[in-house]
């Protein structure tokens, strides 16, 4: 689960925006001053922060340069200043997005997705050596948990099985009898319509377009792969 720290000083709004986080499967830390949020991004694992830029002890400006000393976590800076130079300085001081109050909450849900989603998937994420990534697509060899685009994808155990072997060797093309003994853990026989049965499955949870695959390709006469993207 990604976590999201919410800094306002505006109790309604701090609550609002929690709301609408946990929607979305979130976990939320709030602070209410800027001091606060820089404490709690220091104590704990945090992928995004929403900061109000008016607040007491430490603005959102200033929390925002003593939050990239050390993180390069996404910060969304909000503020009931609209002017184009309000946007630049924000962004200047380290900001990765600039959000206008009022604003719609569909909107800044999206916004929080997209930064944890290229936060994660280019790699600006420190290192995991349980989280394997291929463009919107994570898969926590750990937690056993797989996400697309930022959204949890549910699989069966063994549909979780092949795409974890085949993420775990990305870009490599398997048989489906390889792919049969290594999931299965078993001798393969007559498994071809086995495997290719549970990857028709996959493919209609991870891809747009199951007749143009992203992701889980198929290298005809050979076998199946994972691209690397």
């Amino acid at each position: 689960m990604y976590r999201v720290l919410v800094c306002d000083d505006d109790t309604a709004i701090l609550d609002s925006i929690e709301t609408f986080l946990k929607l979305e499967g979130y976990d939320v830390l709030k602070a209410k001053d800027g001091a606060e949020a820089v404490r709690l991004v220091g104590e704990n694992e945090i992928h995004c922060v929403i900061l109000d830029i008016m607040m007491p002890k430490l603005d959102g400006l200033g929390a925002t340069l003593k939050m990239r000393e050390g993180s390069n976590l996404p910060i969304i800076l909000l503020s009931a200043k609209s002017e184009d130079t309000d946007k630049i300085a924000g962004l200047s001081f380290g900001a990765d997005d600039y959000v206008t109050k009022p604003y719609n909450p569909l909107e800044l849900m999206a916004r929080v997705k997209s930064q944890i989603r290229r936060y994660v998937s280019l790699g600006s994420m420190p290192a995991s050596e349980t989280l394997i990534s291929t463009g919107g697509l994570s898969l926590d060899t750990e937690s056993k948990e797989v996400t697309l685009d930022g959204e949890p994808v549910r699989l069966t155990a063994r549909e979780y099985g092949i795409l974890e072997y085949l993420m775990i060797n990305m870009g490599k093309v398997f048989s489906t009898s390889r792919i049969y003994e290594a999931v299965w853990n078993e001798p393969s026989f007559t498994t071809e319509k086995t495997v290719t049965v549970h990857i028709t499955k996959i493919r209609e949870k991870i891809e747009i377009n199951t007749k143009d695959p992203k992701y889980l390709k198929v290298v005809w006469g050979i076998g199946y792969k994972i691209e690397k993207i």
